[in-house]
């Protein structure tokens, strides 16, 4: 396993050396980071269970999996400049529900932001294997990142687009139609109005 700025790990030691890391966002990272298991994952194809119905959302999604689709079956000579595209537009993509969790009433620090973090974190060390000459670690953080984006997507992004339901927000304006729905404390969990026993769930699994 590659956590960002460490030298490699052996395979499973998701917990290794966890540094500004929390422990339950390496955790919930370890499907992607987990690299050196070398297994050949299915292609993440767009489909009905990564709709939110969160029309903003939704189609950044589509973007990102078209994206990642292109690396998968990237020759050699593309790699590097696709992947660091897809770096690019995941970068706009975590800012962007990272801005809207701060409007609706995230805590800064909170579960999901972080996660976005350390993915970030890991793909760019990626790219520094790939320019590098090392393109099978390109390889295989996208045929991991595919699972790891779908279970991130109908996990923490569905509670997000719930939350934001709720609170009326409006992602073109900025604008929380319904403050009342506000809550009253920051949220420090990974995706909507979610308590501290909802993160032990998702920790334990």
């Amino acid at each position: 396993m590659l956590i960002p700025g460490k030298p490699w790990a052996p395979a499973g030691s998701c917990f290794a050396d966890v540094g500004q890391w929390p422990g339950q966002v390496l955790f919930l990272s370890c499907q992607f980071l987990n690299l050196a298991q070398g297994t050949a994952m299915a292609s993440l194809e767009w489909n009905a269970a990564l709709i939110l119905d969160f029309p903003v959302m939704d189609a950044v999604h589509e973007e990102f999996v078209t994206l990642l689709a292109q690396v998968e079956a990237a020759a050699d000579e593309q790699l590097c400049a696709l992947w660091d595209e897809l770096i690019a537009h995941t970068q706009q993509h975590f800012d962007q529900e990272d801005r809207w969790m701060q409007t609706t009433g995230f805590a800064t620090g909170n579960c999901h932001s972080q996660q976005h973090k350390v993915v970030l974190a890991v793909m760019r060390e990626g790219a520094v294997k790939g320019a590098q000459g090392e393109l099978s670690t390109i390889r295989h953080m996208a045929s991991e990142l595919g699972p790891w984006f779908s279970h991130h997507a109908q996990n923490m992004d569905a509670a997000l687009a719930l939350h934001m339901r709720r609170t009326g927000f409006d992602p073109v304006t900025g604008a929380v139609l319904v403050p009342e729905a506000l809550p009253a404390e920051p949220i420090t969990g990974c995706g909507g109005a979610c308590g501290e026993a909802e993160k032990m769930e998702v920790v334990t699994a």
